[in-house]
């Protein structure tokens, strides 16, 4: 039977978590009879990552750009900018050039290239086009692009550059879009970008970000309602992680248990799509509690997994792969 991701998701939402335990090992089931045992582990080296099992060996090998350094208009409540910190800037396409031309000369494999946005919530890449293409084809980088809203004149410069994947927001809830994105009718926009996207054909992974709503939910299901409505490359799962300085640095993000019902959903509701646990999400205890719960709910992928993590999905017959890229080429993989 069909899962509904709104009626039936609703449900397991509003069920005690231990009847949510059938469900997940039925995700997992049909995530091991539709994609096989392996479990792509990915740590793209903007964030410095090392478990036992696995430490990064090259710090070019996958980092991220801002073309817009640490500026962004929209100054989103969860962010303020801040995540820019953690990228190189490269605010010329000549610089970005030079970036990509490193990247390849220190065996780099790929790279991010992102931005804040402009007030009406677009990563202003247009002036860019030359040097995406020039890293993707003259250098031969997987070019992983995130976006913000797309206009057709970016999808067509994207298309034309042939980037191996767009990163793309969804928000089901255009009053949490509005409060926290400082957007407005933003879903119904994001929808457009998705449309744009796949007229292009040009793979895309949506990114749904559970807690956007002050830690609460507030349109997680309708995004991936949303999402299921298009064919996208794979799906992030990405958890509330407040930021200091943030008007959301004290806002407790949502249980490990709530998570996992989200990726249980997201698992039964788009069962063709590959489904990654996102890098962005809480430390500590809550992360080892998330890992093992996405592994239950049958996700392809973890970003920067736990050891914890790592150990239970060997536990559940897993096999652990190391891929120091960003997860939104999981779909290339798994092809």
């Amino acid at each position: 039977m069909t899962f509904r991701i709104l009626q039936d998701g609703r449900n397991l939402l509003e069920s005690p978590f231990e009847d949510t335990m059938p469900l997940m090992e039925e995700a997992l089931g049909a995530r091991l009879n539709r994609f096989g045992d392996e479990l792509l582990c990915y740590s793209p080296t903007a964030y410095p990552y090392r478990i036992d099992s696995h430490e990064q060996s090259n710090r070019y090998n996958y980092p991220s750009l801002s073309v817009t350094g640490l500026s962004c208009s929209l100054m989103c409540e969860h962010c303020k900018g801040r995540l820019l910190k953690g990228m190189n800037p490269t605010v010329t396409p000549e610089e970005m050039i030079s970036e990509c031309k490193t990247i390849s000369k220190r065996g780099g494999e790929g790279v991010l290239i992102s931005g804040g946005s402009d007030p009406s919530g677009h990563v202003p890449l247009d002036n860019f086009g030359e040097a995406i293409v020039y890293a993707k084809k003259d250098l031969d980088l997987k070019v992983v692009v995130h976006t913000g809203l797309v206009t057709e004149d970016t999808a067509l410069m994207l298309k034309k550059a042939d980037i191996d994947a767009v990163m793309l927001d969804i928000i089901g809830s255009s009053d949490v879009a509005e409060r926290v994105y400082h957007i407005d009718d933003a879903t119904e926009k994001m929808a457009e970008s998705l449309r744009l996207l796949t007229q292009f054909e040009i793979p895309t992974t949506p990114h749904v970000l559970i807690g956007l709503n002050y830690g609460k939910l507030g349109g997680e299901l309708e995004a991936l309602n949303l999402i299921a409505d298009f064919s996208p490359a794979a799906l992030v799962i990405i958890v509330l992680s407040p930021v200091r300085n943030t008007p959301m640095e004290d806002v407790t993000p949502p249980a490990p248990e709530v998570v996992g019902k989200i990726l249980t959903i997201a698992r039964l509701g788009l069962e063709q799509t590959p489904l990654l646990l996102g890098c962005a999400r809480p430390l500590g205890d809550h992360k080892i509690q998330t890992d093992k719960l996405a592994i239950r709910a049958g996700v392809n992928g973890v970003a920067l997994p736990s050891q914890e993590g790592v150990d239970f999905a060997k536990e559940k017959g897993l096999h652990p792969v190391y891929l120091d890229v960003c997860c939104s080429l999981a779909y290339q993989w798994l092809s």
